[in-house]
Formats: C-alpha cells, sequence, structure tokens
C-alpha cells in the first residue's frame, strides 16, 4: 500500500505534514482502514496516483479530469480558505518581474512564459485559458518542472512571466526571498482545487471522515503551515467540466 502527500510539500512545512499524516493515519485505523507508517512523497505522481493499493494521495485538476478521473476514488478537496474563492476552490497569479513595465497580459504576448508542466491545471491550462479570452497564447515557452522553479526563472530573469498556484505562491511569499523580486500581474478564474484521491473501491466516506477529523486534530500551528482549513466536496462533475487546452498548445 502506497500514501503520498507532495503537494504543497516544502523543507519549512516538512514536519507538520508528518504530523499531519499521524493524525490521519491514526483516523483512518480507527475506521478499519491500514495506511502506511509514513506517505513517499518521492515516488512518480502517476506511479502514486493510479496504485491500486493507494490509500490517499493528492493530485492536480487536470490529470484527474484527463486521465484518472474514472480509475480512482474521489474523497474530498482540501480548502485553504483562498481569498476570493468559495471553500475547495483557488486559482492561479500571473506573476513577473516587479521592475517589468508592462501593465497587462496582452502585453507579454511575446515574452518567455514559463510553466511546470503541460497537465497542470494552475500553471498551464489556467493561464491559456486566460491568455485565449485577451486572443493569444504564449508561442514562447519553456518548462520549469516545478512551480517554485518557474517562479525562480521569472525573478532571475530567465522567463518573463508565469502561472503559480495561489497556495503555492503563498508559501513562496512565506519563505523565500526571491519573493521580494515578483509582483502579480493578474489572477485566473477560480476552479477546483487539487482533490485527496485514493484507489477506486476504497470506503470514500470513511477516508473523507478520517481526514477531515486530522484536519481539524491538527494545532492551529501546523494549520497555518500547511494553509488548510478544513476539507470540502466538490463533485466530479465540477472538474469534469473545466476545459482542457487542445494538444496542440502543448
Amino acid at each position: 500500500m502506497i500514501a503520498s502527500l507532495m503537494m504543497y510539500l516544502r523543507p519549512e512545512n516538512a514536519q507538520a505534514h508528518d504530523r499531519y499524516w499521524t493524525l490521519i493515519r491514526a483516523e483512518l485505523a480507527q475506521r478499519g482502514i491500514v495506511a502506511p507508517d509514513q506517505p513517499d512523497n518521492t515516488r512518480d505522481e502517476f506511479e502514486v496516483w493510479t496504485a491500486g493499493d493507494l490509500v490517499l494521495s493528492q493530485t492536480c485538476g487536470m490529470p484527474y479530469r484527463k486521465w484518472l478521473h474514472d480509475k480512482v476514488t474521489l474523497i474530498g478537496t482540501p480548502d485553504y480558505g483562498v481569498k476570493g474563492c468559495e471553500a475547495g476552490y483557488y486559482n492561479s497569479v500571473i506573476v513577473v518581474r516587479a521592475d517589468d513595465q508592462r501593465t497587462d497580459l496582452p502585453a507579454f504576448r511575446d515574452a518567455l512564459f514559463t510553466y511546470n508542466q503541460t497537465f497542470s491545471q494552475s500553471g498551464y491550462a489556467a493561464p491559456y485559458a486566460l491568455a485565449q479570452k485577451h486572443g493569444f497564447w504564449f508561442e514562447n515557452r519553456s518548462q520549469s518542472h516545478g512551480h517554485l522553479n518557474s517562479a525562480r526563472a521569472v525573478a532571475e530573469g530567465r522567463a518573463d512571466i508565469a502561472a503559480l498556484d495561489v497556495v503555492t505562491w503563498e508559501l513562496i511569499q512565506k519563505f523565500d526571498d526571491f519573493a521580494a523580486d515578483l509582483r502579480v500581474l493578474a489572477q485566473t478564474p477560480p476552479t477546483p482545487g487539487l482533490p485527496y484521491i485514493a484507489a477506486a473501491g476504497v470506503n470514500r466516506q470513511a477516508t473523507y471522515d478520517a481526514v477531515s477529523a486530522a484536519i481539524a486534530g491538527l494545532d492551529q500551528g501546523d494549520r497555518d503551515a500547511l494553509c488548510l482549513k478544513g476539507l470540502t466536496q466538490i463533485p466530479k462533475a465540477a472538474y469534469l467540466a473545466i476545459s482542457n487546452p487542445p494538444e496542440t498548445a502543448g
């Protein structure tokens, strides 16, 4: 069996993540669900998400709707209390260098856009939808393989613009000095946040209740470190309703 809570994990909140998992594991045990002693946050994400013995993990909305929704159990969606979003929803912030004089998204039409993955809702699909509203998509693109990498690339002048998960941006502002070299140019509309999933056939309600109880059992310091407010239920249909960029946009 396997579990993974790799999203939003940083060295600065790793101990809070450990305590969170300890609570989840204990709550699962009370409901007759066996879980590994520790999550494996180093294994390939798709290997984890598609494992037949997956106890719990967190995925992104785009992989869920494209490849996973009919192969896993949707447990629930963590609520990070994102300003301007209903519970469980989030958005992306479009960041540029603080000293860049351009003032709106269309002015960056010919800029170098960097992104974490082409299958990222916050890093790729959301900015694609926003740019399309302005009649373009970035012709100049580079892949960073991570939101933190994207942010740093813009701050250091190796790219001009990036879209970041707003929760990741909150953590960057909290922990990374280079955040001062960036500014938010725009924000994307809210979409359902990063859901918790488990293997097909698991007891969804028991797992949902266990995670909810674990979040409630965290002390305020750990909840703040993890940006967690609670757990909510967003229907599968809400995830599937979001459009994907065409393959030609990749």
